[in-house]
């Protein structure tokens, strides 16, 4: 279903002969708004420099929030009285890879408030595209939300070319948490489904040579001989192995036999490929080619022995946020998917982002994910991104778009536990927004006895 009442203002400004329209959508269980500009002779290119949508707050709701961050989703929820974001602040920021907190009293969407009356209010928004992500800045002197955009390197938050709109800003509101879970408002703002025939995008259940490697039992790399590495020059057959590598042919086979055996459908091996000597931190721009296997990793070998058990292989693509390198190589990258049966991968994002000064969630690199996951559309790939920007329904015109990874799990440090909180706002934030927050962060490492958590609770995720 997806019926609603819709409403236009037509807003003109004579000085300039500028027209701006702000368009409403009323659904059954909230509403969606974007700031739309037509083709006009006075507005044809044109920068944003700020974006000042107020989400006014009555009383001092209780708030489910993660501070706001150009960079990072990776943080644990913090319970407060909107009231008292800012004193929680400093400790609700924890350190990541790559993070840029804005504002003492930023926080990232969706916010869930808590009326004292007991009514449930989600702010988000919907259809990102061609737009910084939007966090929401609280100020204390009106007792409001303001939206705050991720700017690009330049500072600026958005170059855009009429005709054209923004996001939807969104608001959905129950006295019932479980219909915020239930509510499909987020996915009918963005456009229907673009690729013609879907049925080649299957749900996957699927273990992974990784989390091996979190724990120092293997390596993503190969070989400990050199300093660093020069994709294309560097000779691996001349260097000697370290033997710690994690994805080789015969480890590999393992993870294969035993999701054969227990009913798994695929298995995702990271530090397949060349590059990860020296793959993070050094702001390297060619860090990975995405098709060249280490000499212990046998390709051929592997599809073979993965078609024998009907178990389906899961690609690897991580970027080091290497973003300009990525799209060097995407074509090359997911044809050599496709020629080795690969039909899904896990694209990761750590790090600061190059080219530098942008960030995760600003319009660039959000441009940057709608190309990739349209090329992978073409190529009948579907993807599970990871450290890339939150969902806001997309999945719905580009279902092969299977998976975001939007939340802090075990694996950021896996000796603490996570704040059950967690495990609720996981599904709650996540599915509202019509795409899982990838919960097998969780799964990977259940049996290990160091990790504080249960075994029950791992699987119930």
């Amino acid at each position: 279903r997806n019926h609603y009442n819709e409403m236009a203002v037509f807003l003109d400004h004579p000085a300039t002969g500028r027209m701006m329209v702000i368009r409403f959508r009323v659904f059954d269980d909230g509403l969606g708004f974007r700031y739309e500009f037509p083709t006009q002779d006075n507005l044809i290119y044109f920068t944003v420099k700020e974006e000042k949508t107020q989400f006014s707050i009555q009383g001092d709701p209780m708030a489910y929030w993660i501070p706001g961050d150009y960079d990072t989703q990776e943080y644990d929820y913090t319970i407060s009285k909107v009231s008292e974001i800012k004193q929680n602040m400093k400790t609700a920021i924890t350190p990541n890879a790559s993070q840029t907190p804005f504002s003492e009293t930023g926080v990232q969407t969706p916010l869930l408030l808590k009326t004292e009356n007991g009514l449930y209010i989600s702010l988000h928004e919907a259809a990102l595209i061609n737009y910084g992500a939007m966090h929401l800045n609280y100020n204390t002197e009106d007792n409001s939300f303001v939206s705050w955009i991720t700017p690009d390197a330049d500072g600026t938050k958005g170059h855009l070319q009429s005709p054209c709109h923004t996001p939807w800003r969104t608001i959905i509101v129950s006295d019932d948490a479980r219909d915020i879970l239930a509510s499909r408002m987020t996915l009918n703002l963005n456009e229907p489904c673009k690729i013609k025939d879907p049925s080649w995008i299957k749900p996957t259940k699927y273990i992974g040579v990784w989390w091996e490697m979190i724990t120092g039992k293997s390596q993503w790399s190969y070989t400990f001989d050199v300093p660093s590495i020069l994709i294309g020059q560097t000779d691996y057959s001349k260097l000697k192995p370290h033997g710690k590598h994690g994805a080789t042919t015969t480890n590999v086979k393992k993870y294969i036999d035993f999701a054969s055996k227990h009913g798994f459908d695929g298995v995702l091996v990271e530090g397949w490929n060349i590059g990860w000597e020296d793959w993070f931190g050094n702001s390297k721009d060619h860090v990975f080619d995405f098709v060249t296997p280490y000499p212990d990793f046998d390709m051929a070998a592997i599809r073979d022995y993965a078609r024998s058990k009907n178990v389906k292989m899961i690609m690897h693509h991580e970027t080091s946020s290497s973003v300009r390198n990525y799209e060097r190589y995407l074509d090359t990258a997911y044809q050599y998917m496709k020629a080795n049966g690969y039909d899904a991968v896990k694209s990761g994002y750590v790090g600061d982002i190059l080219p530098r000064g942008e960030h995760h969630y600003s319009q660039w690199i959000n441009n940057h994910y709608q190309y990739a996951l349209e090329k992978a559309a073409d190529y009948k790939i579907m993807v599970n991104a990871h450290e890339a920007v939150r969902p806001t329904g997309i999945c719905r015109t580009y279902p092969n778009l299977i998976g975001n990874e939007s939340a802090r799990g075990t694996f950021i440090k896996p000796s603490v536990e996570v704040n059950p909180i967690m495990l609720l706002f996981c599904p709650l934030q996540g599915l509202s927004v019509g795409l899982w927050i990838i919960p097998r962060e969780y799964l990977k490492w259940i049996f290990p006895r160091s990790i504080p958590t249960t075994i029950p609770t791992s699987i119930a995720l």
